[in-house]
C-alpha cells in the first residue's frame, strides 16, 4: 500500500500527460479545462487505493479511477448551471468562462467519455464496471433532483434527507471502492463491503461538509461560510433544530429560512446560535462519528489483511478530521 499522495500524483501525472483536447476546440477545452482544477481527488483514489488493498498493481485499475473522477467532474459542471454557481475551485466555473450551451454540451461528453476508459478492461470486467457505474450515474442523478425537489419543500424528514446525499454523493465514493476490487478481481462479498465502507463514509463525508459549512474556518474552509444558510438548504444541522428545538428556537429558524434578508452576516450568525443552543450542532456531529464507525464496522469483515485494514481506518479518521 502507498500513502495517499502517492495515488493522487498517479492521477495528477495522467492528467498532465493525457490528450483530451479534440476537435472542435469548444467542446474539449471546457474538459480540459475543470480537470486541470484538480481539486482533493478523492473518488480516483479511493478506486486505485481499493485495487491494492485487494493485492492488485493500483495502476491495473487507473482506466476505472479516471472514469470516476470524469463523471464527477461532469456532474459539478452541470450543478454550477443548475446552482448558477460563478466559482469552482476559485476558478470560474465552466459555464461563465464559456456560456451555458457550452457547458450541457461539454458535460454530456465528459458522461460519454467516462464510459470509454472501461473499454480498456476484458469483456467480464468491462461488464461489471459499466453495470455499476449505469446504476451509480442514475442513483447521482436521482439524489440532485431530491436537493432541487428540498429548495420547495418545509416537509423534509430526516430519512429523506439522508437518502438525498447517499445518493447525491455516498453512492459514488462506494463505487469508486468496488471498482477497485472488481479490477482486482476479488470476492463478491469484498466487492460489497468495500461498497459499504465507502457508502458510509460518504454519507459521513456529506454531513461534515454541512456541518463545517456553517462552523468551519473560514480560512481553510475554501468556500464561503455560511453558504448553506444563505441559501435556505436544509442541511441535517437544519432538521436536527427544528427537531430538538424550542417554540422560540423553531420559529426564529423558520423565521430565517423564510426570508433573504440584505444583511446575511447577521442570518448567519443567528441561524447558527440556533443550530448550537437547539443540540442540532451535538446531534451532527454524533452522526458523523456514527457513520464513519458503520464504515469501520465493515472493515471487520473484509477478507484482506489486519494491516490493510488499518490503512482504510486511518484514512476514513482523516477524512473525518478535515477542515477542507
Amino acid at each position: 500500500m502507498h500513502p495517499i499522495a502517492y495515488y493522487q500524483q498517479v492521477v495528477a501525472d495522467y492528467f498532465e500527460t493525457a490528450n483530451l483536447q479534440k476537435e472542435p476546440a469548444n467542446l474539449y477545452a471546457p474538459v480540459t479545462y475543470i480537470l486541470s482544477l484538480g481539486g482533493k481527488r478523492i473518488r480516483p483514489v479511493l478506486t486505485l487505493m481499493a485495487a491494492e488493498v485487494f493485492n492488485a498493481d493500483c495502476r491495473e485499475a487507473l482506466p476505472a479511477a479516471i472514469a470516476v473522477e470524469i463523471f464527477h467532474n461532469f456532474s459539478l459542471v452541470h450543478d454550477d448551471i443548475m446552482d448558477d454557481a460563478p466559482l469552482r475551485r476559485g476558478h470560474q466555473t465552466v459555464h461563465e468562462r464559456w456560456n451555458i450551451n457550452t457547458g450541457i454540451l461539454s458535460g454530456d461528453a465528459m458522461l460519454i467519455l467516462a464510459y470509454q476508459y472501461f473499454e480498456q478492461y476484458e469483456p467480464a470486467t468491462f461488464m461489471q464496471l459499466a453495470k455499476l457505474f449505469s446504476k451509480t450515474a442514475l442513483e447521482v442523478c436521482e439524489g440532485q433532483q431530491w436537493d432541487v425537489d428540498f429548495e420547495d419543500r418545509n416537509d423534509v424528514t430526516e430519512p429523506e434527507y439522508l437518502k438525498m446525499i447517499e445518493y447525491k454523493t455516498a453512492v459514488l465514493l462506494g463505487a469508486a471502492m468496488k471498482m477497485g476490487g472488481i479490477v482486482a478481481n476479488t470476492t463478491h462479498e469484498n466487492c460489497n463491503l468495500i461498497y459499504d465502507f465507502g457508502r458510509y463514509l460518504g454519507i459521513a463525508f456529506q454531513l461534515q461538509d454541512d456541518y463545517l459549512d456553517a462552523f468551519g474556518n473560514p480560512e481553510t474552509f475554501g468556500k464561503q461560510v455560511g453558504g448553506d444558510i444563505i441559501e435556505n438548504k436544509k442541511t441535517y444541522l437544519y432538521l436536527k433544530a427544528l427537531e430538538y428545538g424550542n417554540t422560540v428556537e423553531k420559529e426564529q429558524l423558520l423565521h430565517w429560512f423564510g426570508q433573504q434578508p440584505e444583511n446575511t452576516a447577521q442570518k448567519i450568525e443567528s441561524v447558527k446560535a440556533i443550530f448550537t443552543a437547539s443540540g442540532a450542532h451535538t446531534a451532527t456531529t454524533a452522526a458523523i462519528e456514527a457513520y464513519t464507525m458503520n464504515a469501520f464496522a465493515t472493515l471487520e469483515q473484509m477478507d484482506i489483511a489486519p494491516e490493510k485494514k488499518e490503512v482504510l481506518r486511518a484514512f476514513g479518521q482523516k477524512l473525518m478530521k478535515r477542515s477542507v
